[in-house]
This record gives structure tokens, C-alpha cells and sequence, in this order.
């Protein structure tokens, strides 16, 4: 999508650790998306970790893009299950590294299969794309580089109450454009979810906070409409780098 974008910007496309071509923490460093945080903190001297950033450093930010993900999760009906979360996460953790099993050699269409698999609103061009960055070739096929420890995302998520969240959204200084794609994160992701209340909260908070700073942009497609119409959001989003001025749905 870069290529398609404004081109006065320096874009940067970080790998967290244990994500992508970036290394994986030791062994007993859980993930966390604060840490992910830190990360972006000493990179910058994304996403959920980018509007987390973007609260906890806000004077850093100048204009947040939040594409398809919310700025911050809200403790829903899962904080009920917050605690076996992070017990989960630590068990699972010891249980990885305890293993240590040699990483698993796979063909580029193994991969693909089981990505497409696991992901049904990916296409095949989307995820050839993704396993670019996210496998490593050895001599008898592919590995995975993503670490073990991060196969349950919930066990790095950092869940918030609505009244850290509006206190949140108060200390932000940046302009901030939310591209929501109308099958997207929420379908995708949370498959499961059914309180879209909770997003309804979340954007009505932006709007009421923000005023003028916030821009809502709703778009055809799913979460991997970057990748898929890598154009048409890079279109949305040159405008919002480059002007002041509202933005209308395309």
C-alpha cells in the first residue's frame, strides 16, 4: 500500500518482537502490548499499540490512523475471564519453552492452506503477501517466524474500563482518522463478538472528545482491504496526511 501513498512521508513498517523478521524476547519475557509500546518508543525517538502510543506519549503524535482496529480494547464480557487469561498466559509460556521443539519446516502451500484456512476472509494473493514477512526459507522449505508464545492473542491483550478509555481519548493531541471497513475487525477478529455496542461507545467517545480531530471513514470489504484495495486506502489516507479538511466516505 505504501507505493500507492502520499509521497512526502517516511513510512515505517516495524516487526514487534517476536513478530515478523524482529527477534523473540527471551525465554520468561511474556508479550505485552505495552512492551509493544516501548518498542515504538525507542524506534520512534501501529494499530492498537499505535493509539495506546499515541495516549501515553501524546505529544509525540501529530496524526494517529487507526485502519480497521479500535484505538483501545474495551473490557467487555470478557474481564470476567481476564485472570484465566493471564494464567493461560504464563502456563502457556513455561509450556513453549519447555518443549523446545525444533521449528517445524513447511511448504509455501502448506502455509498458505493453513493460513487461508484460519482466515476465510483472506485471499491467496493477501496471504502469499503476509507469509513474505512472516516466514524465514531454510534449506528443506519455510519456518515460521512468528514466536509460539503469541498463538493466543488474548494473552497479550491490555483490556481497559470505559473511564480509562474517555480519560484516554482526553489526553490525546493528534488529529486521528478511523478507516472501518463494514466487515471488518470485528468479524473478523472477534468472530464470536456480539456486544457491538461496545464499538458504538468507542467511536461516539472519539467523535464527542475529538470534535474536529476525529474523521470516520466507513469502507466496502474486510480487515485486509489494505491489502486488498491497497489503493483506494491509500487514497483515503494521502488526503487525511496532506489536508485538514474533513474527509467524506468514499
Amino acid at each position: 500500500m505504501g507505493e500507492n501513498a502520499a509521497p512526502d512521508f517516511y513510512y515505517v513498517a516495524m516487526d514487534f518482537g517476536g513478530h515478523g523478521l524482529s527477534s523473540h524476547y527471551s525465554s520468561g519475557v511474556p508479550y505485552y502490548h505495552q512492551t509493544f509500546v516501548s518498542e515504538i518508543r525507542r524506534v520512534v525517538a501501529g494499530g492498537i499499540v499505535g493509539g495506546m502510543f499515541s495516549c501515553i506519549f501524546p505529544e509525540m503524535v501529530n496524526k494517529l490512523i487507526l485502519l480497521d482496529s479500535p484505538l483501545l480494547l474495551l473490557e467487555s464480557n470478557e474481564v470476567e475471564n481476564l485472570l484465566t487469561y493471564k494464567r493461560r498466559t504464563i502456563e502457556h509460556m513455561l509450556q513453549v519453552e519447555a518443549s523446545q521443539e525444533p521449528s517445524r519446516v513447511y511448504s509455501l502451500k502448506q502455509l498458505l492452506q493453513r493460513l487461508l484456512k484460519s482466515n476465510s476472509h483472506l485471499n491467496e494473493e493477501c496471504g502469499e503477501l503476509l507469509l513474505q514477512r512472516g516466514t524465514t526459507k531454510v534449506a528443506a522449505g519455510l519456518v515460521l517466524n512468528r514466536d509460539q508464545r503469541l498463538s493466543w492473542p488474548e494473552n497479550s491483550v491490555d483490556l481497559v474500563s470505559r473511564e480509562l478509555y474517555a480519560h484516554s481519548i482526553r489526553k490525546l493531541q493528534a488529529h486521528v482518522l478511523f478507516i472501518k471497513a463494514v466487515h471488518g475487525y470485528f468479524d473478523v477478529r472477534r468472530e464470536n463478538y456480539s456486544d457491538k455496542e461496545s464499538l458504538s461507545f468507542m467511536i461516539h467517545t472519539l467523535k464527542s472528545t475529538l470534535k474536529e480531530q476525529f474523521q470516520f471513514v466507513e469502507i466496502p470489504g474486510n480487515h485486509y482491504v489494505h491489502m486488498s484495495e491497497p489503493q483506494h486506502v491509500a487514497t483515503i489516507i494521502s488526503s487525511f496526511l496532506q489536508h485538514k479538511h474533513m474527509l467524506t466516505a468514499l
